[in-house]
């Protein structure tokens, strides 16, 4: 059997790989005392009341410390592009239980049929109360980009999204140990990002707090560079990009782009775009994430057969897999468990660095240079450094707090 025909049938088998289930047996229901009166009428009115006092005890009463509200409006779902709600939430529950298996959390897909900007942020503003995280999920961009920036100001929980803020984290991962291997350094290797949407953004915003210097990207009319006169304050993200990458303001295909670079990054969605003439036109040592899925924009043998040295994509049946499974069930762990807000650029650095050590000199190898998804020491290393990075901004808000007054 094929593998379409495979999933089809597990599908169909299961109807939903997700559910419910209540962490308490009722016990005597006849019983006012019994297990039905504490946990529903009339003991739980005591619980509400004591809620309504004071709205924290929400974390200490009820499951919302560790519920996470997965967000996505079907308009750009893995690579199949705008196929809606309905065909989203198989995969949105699939990452319900990568939630569950790598993070014990309890992800809730919620589809929802408005593709309004507006809409999806009231919704969200609206079941904040429900939720003790919020998961931004394929969303068209740049709408989801201004999604994100609105509720990161608004809600008082934090807001994660995939590709900007979890391919982000696990490509810088990938990038310094694929660096070391080659003797290369961060910030004197010319990078190409490949795609301007909210995964080339949330690279290029990495990268860029990381320390590299040499930053181009690229979206479907060539190079991004300051003055491009398509590019205005309709996309503020673009003009950001523009702003601060490409100092020496190269314009051109990404054939053109790519000659002499050290690194190929591929967030696009677009398949097959590479080619041996553009591989070849690298540096030596050159590296290789090709990162769009379902299908790269080389396959890996190609590629190296054509010179590169290091190859990654974000499939499983490919060595180097950088995808954000690795990254967002112990960000959102640690997230919940320290009631965080959000997370600064220089903190999701701190975490790419940190998932970085994990493979130790000794175990790195040019098809292995990133833990894998289930390696049990992502969680508690992430939470470690989070947890210092958040120690490290009360301080210095404290501190500069002092100074002002």
């Amino acid at each position: 059997m094929t593998l379409r025909e495979d999933a089809i049938n597990l599908h169909r088998m299961l109807k939903g790989k997700i559910e419910i289930r209540s962490r308490v047996s009722l016990g005597n229901t006849a019983e006012e005392q019994g297990t039905l009166g504490l946990i529903y009428t009339p003991g739980v009115a005591y619980v509400a009341l004591e809620i309504g006092k004071n709205k924290k005890f929400v974390y200490d009463y009820t499951s919302r410390w560790n519920n996470v509200a997965i967000i996505c409006d079907g308009t750009r779902v893995l690579g199949l592009g705008n196929i809606g709600p309905e065909a989203a939430l198989p995969i949105m529950e699939g990452k319900s239980v990568l939630f569950k298996a790598l993070g014990d959390i309890n992800a809730i897909p919620l589809c929802i049929d408005s593709q309004d900007k507006e809409e999806i942020i009231r919704f969200v503003k609206m079941i904040q109360p429900n939720f003790g995280a919020i998961n931004i999920e394929d969303i068209e961009s740049p709408k989801v980009l201004e999604i994100v920036e609105e509720l990161t100001k608004e809600l008082s929980i934090p807001v994660f999204h995939d590709d900007q803020h979890g391919t982000a984290i696990i490509t810088l991962a990938a990038l310094i140990n694929a660096l070391k291997l080659v003797k290369k350094e961060l910030g004197k290797v010319r990078v190409i990002i490949s795609g301007s949407g909210s995964a080339g953004y949330g690279i290029f915003k990495i990268l860029q707090a990381a320390g590299c210097k040499d930053i181009i990207v690229t979206d479907t009319k060539g190079a991004i560079f300051d003055g491009r006169i398509d590019i205005d304050n309709q996309n503020p993200y673009k003009m950001e990009i523009s702003i601060n990458t490409n100092f020496r303001k190269m314009s051109g295909t990404l054939t053109e782009v790519i000659r002499k670079s050290d690194v190929f990054i591929g967030v696009s969605g677009k398949s097959s775009i590479l080619n041996k003439q553009m591989i070849e036109s690298m540096n030596k040592n050159a590296i290789v994430f090709a990162l769009s899925n379902p299908d790269p924009e080389i396959i890996p043998n190609k590629a190296l057969e054509y010179g590169a040295t290091i190859v990654a994509t974000g499939r499983s049946d490919f060595s180097n897999q950088i995808n954000n499974a690795v990254v967002f069930p112990s960000v959102f762990r640690a997230l919940l468990d320290l009631r965080a807000n959000n997370l600064s650029e220089f903190m999701l650095v701190s975490v790419a660095r940190a998932i970085a050590s994990i493979v130790e000199d000794i175990h790195l190898r040019n098809d292995y240079i990133i833990p894998k998804v289930d390696d049990p020491r992502i969680l508690p290393i992430v939470t470690k450094t989070i947890k210092r990075m958040l120690r490290k901004h009360i301080k210095k808000t404290i501190l500069s707090g002092h100074i002002e007054n």
